[in-house]
């Protein structure tokens, strides 16, 4: 009864620890996004800075700034709102390990 319940103290720490892997990636991911988001929306800025400054002047150089411009803006849009939904889903750090210690405390019941 010993070496079994050891076993199963182990299998449960493996699932602990596996859980905890799965959780720092999520929020390295999510912070490499916030990241993501932060540099192309200040590129976006900065393009839009140079675009408001060339609009004073003549030529096509509008529309190449113009092109780039709503191209960072967009992509740091599309970075924050993916940022927004991860942050939105929440973390399931030990849901599974939770749930198999209830089931296991449910099995053990004499």
């Amino acid at each position: 009864m010993g070496g079994r319940l050891l076993a199963l103290l182990q299998v449960r720490l493996e699932l602990f620890s596996v859980e905890a892997r799965e959780e720092i990636n999520r929020a390295t991911e999510l912070l490499a996004l916030v990241a993501v988001a932060c540099v192309l929306g200040c590129l976006g800025l900065g393009f839009l800075a140079i675009l408001i400054t060339v609009a004073l002047w003549d030529s096509h150089r509008l529309v190449a700034l113009t092109a780039f411009t709503v191209l960072f803006l967009t992509l740091a849009g599309v970075a924050v709102w993916q940022a927004k939904n991860r942050m939105q889903r929440g973390s399931h750090l030990f849901e599974a390990s939770l749930g198999e210690l209830k089931r296991d405390r449910e099995t053990l019941k004499p």
